[in-house]
């Protein structure tokens, strides 16, 4: 299975299909597991406001619906890695109708539920680095698919890369 996304050994060393950039998204999701710092205390509050948690419970459920349409819709195309599979084809279709990078809004939305369902100023940090993450690895990604599939230009003019109007997050 990980031999059919691309990974290698030497991958891993020298970046070739974009290992670094996977590693440093794993590290900054794993770290959304950490208590959230500062606690409601720290603001003066006994507790978080419960509108503000159930808030961020539903984005973060939405993230993860939306993570999964976008699986889904990928296919056998779906590979971990930012670099192309060799014989994946162009999905333009379904979440990939909105934006060309619908896993990374999902993810973004998970984080950010994170975040207001806590109040925490660690996990604002983390959703602010894993912007700057998956930005990065989009645009890695994105040459490989220039390279690989010629109408992929068409589809970058038309379509937001990971949210529309956010600074960062669309390049077209």
């Amino acid at each position: 299975m990980f031999s059919n996304w691309g990974f290698t050994w030497g991958g891993w060393l020298d970046n070739r299909r974009g290992e670094w950039w996977l590693a440093a998204q794993l590290v900054l999701i794993t770290a959304h597991l950490l208590p959230a710092w500062p606690s409601p205390a720290f603001w003066g509050i006994a507790s978080w406001p419960v509108l503000l948690f159930c808030a961020g419970l539903l984005l973060l459920g939405l993230g993860l619906l939306m993570a999964i349409q976008s699986l889904i819709c990928l296919g056998t195309s779906l590979s971990p890695l930012p670099a192309p599979k060799l014989f994946g084809h162009l999905v333009q279709s379904g979440a990939y109708s909105h934006c060309r990078h619908p896993l990374y809004r999902a993810l973004l939305l998970c984080s950010l539920g994170v975040v207001i369902a806590t109040g925490s100023l660690l996990h604002l940090v983390l959703l602010l680095s894993l912007a700057a993450v998956l930005r990065r690895k989009a645009r890695f990604e994105e040459r490989g698919l220039l390279h690989s599939h010629p109408e992929y230009s068409l589809y970058v003019a038309s379509t937001p890369a990971i949210a529309a109007f956010v600074p960062g997050l669309d390049w077209r």
